[in-house]
């Protein structure tokens, strides 16, 4: 899939009442539903690419959970692991200046929980925990550009 074909995809959405849009095939996810807002928001999985670096389309009726950056352990501690960026861009930590942060120091997040948001592109993607447990320590500050890979949270299971 490729950034026209992404792009089409945003504007059919804002034109009808299309609220998510998924796409998976092997080793690449893709979720774009509109948020609160009424903006898109894109959710990419692991095994994809950084932003718009996509594979050839799977039929869209073949909707796919929302995944986002894969939590690896750490290597000298036991019970840590890390939310990693899935793709460069620029880390929030709340979707407004005026909403509380997603995560804070102490929060329990489960898997499915969103801990913050990623802008790559004029796009807000959701970046998920994969995990449960709590975070111990925010590792990027608000408004701070990430690199891919870059650890973001801290999280204790």
């Amino acid at each position: 899939m490729d950034l026209k074909q992404i792009k089409q995809i945003i504007d059919l959405m804002k034109r009808s009442e299309l609220t998510e849009f998924a796409v998976e095939e092997e080793g690449f996810k893709l979720k774009i539903r509109r948020g609160a807002t009424g903006l898109p928001i894109v959710s990419t999985g692991p095994g994809s690419n950084p932003p718009f670096a996509f594979a050839e389309p799977a039929p869209a009726s073949t909707p796919a959970p929302a995944a986002a950056a894969p939590a690896a352990p750490a290597g000298d501690e036991a019970g840590v692991t890390y939310v990693k960026s899935p793709m460069v861009g620029t880390f929030y930590r709340a979707a407004s200046p005026e909403s509380k942060p997603f995560a804070d120091v102490g929060t329990k997040v489960v898997e499915n929980s969103v801990v913050c948001i990623i802008e790559a592109m004029k796009i807000m993607n959701e970046i998920q925990a994969e995990t449960k447990g709590t975070v111990l320590e925010v590792l990027v500050e608000n408004g701070q550009p990430v690199e891919y890979g870059q650890k973001l949270f801290k999280i204790k299971q």
